[in-house]
Formats: structure tokens, sequence, C-alpha cells
């Protein structure tokens, strides 16, 4: 089997696996939109990023500043981000990961490593 096939195999036994985690009960579910915006999150907070709202409602440059808002209220709602005030200026807010997300995020990277590993 060539290389290409292999990381093919890898990467459709990652997406199966990785749909299973999203359809456990432990974890709410997200729509598409809810799935990127967390996605682009978490990069963002990969990097050390802060992450203020308004910034958050401009990540997904597709998706409309007002949809991306509704969106950041759900992810809230759904327990997978929080959002917080500045320290020194109430007017800004942050996007943070919670223990939620954390745990969302372990359960993908164990995908990943079952995925490589089979």
């Amino acid at each position: 089997m060539s290389q290409s096939s292999r990381r093919s195999l890898t990467y459709l036994r990652f997406i199966n696996l990785a749909q299973a985690i999203r359809q456990l009960p432990s974890f709410p579910t997200m729509d598409a939109v809810e799935e990127r915006l967390l996605n682009l999150f978490a990069a963002a907070w990969y990097d050390e990023r802060k992450i203020t709202v308004v910034e958050a409602m401009g990540m997904a440059t597709d998706i409309s500043a007002t949809t991306a808002h509704r969106r950041l209220k759900t992810l809230r709602k759904k327990g997978l981000i929080e959002l917080v005030m500045d320290e020194d200026d109430n007017r800004i807010k942050y996007v943070l990961p919670t223990e939620v997300s954390y745990k969302y995020f372990a359960q993908l990277g164990q995908c990943l490593d079952q995925a490589k590993a089979a």
C-alpha cells in the first residue's frame, strides 16, 4: 500500500472516530458553524492568543457577524466557551475555553492517536 493510501485510510479512520465522539451524550451537539468557530478559537488558543468577542465575530469570514454572535451565545450555553471581561476595560470580553472544550479536544486527540496506530 502506498504512503498516500495509508494516509488516506488514517484520515478516514480519524473522521469516523471523531464522528463517534461528536455523538456521545457527554458532549453538546454542535452545528457545522459552531464546530468551525470552536476550531478557529482552538488554533488561536494554541498560539496563546486572547480572542475578543469582536475579533471572534470576524474569524469565520464566510458568515455574518450576527450569525457568529448567535453561535457564540450557543457555544457559551453549551459550556464550550466562556466570556470573561477584561480586568482593565469592562467594554472588552474575551472568549476562553472551558473544561468541556478541553475534554472535547482531548477526545479528538485520542481519535487521532487511534487512527494513526491502526
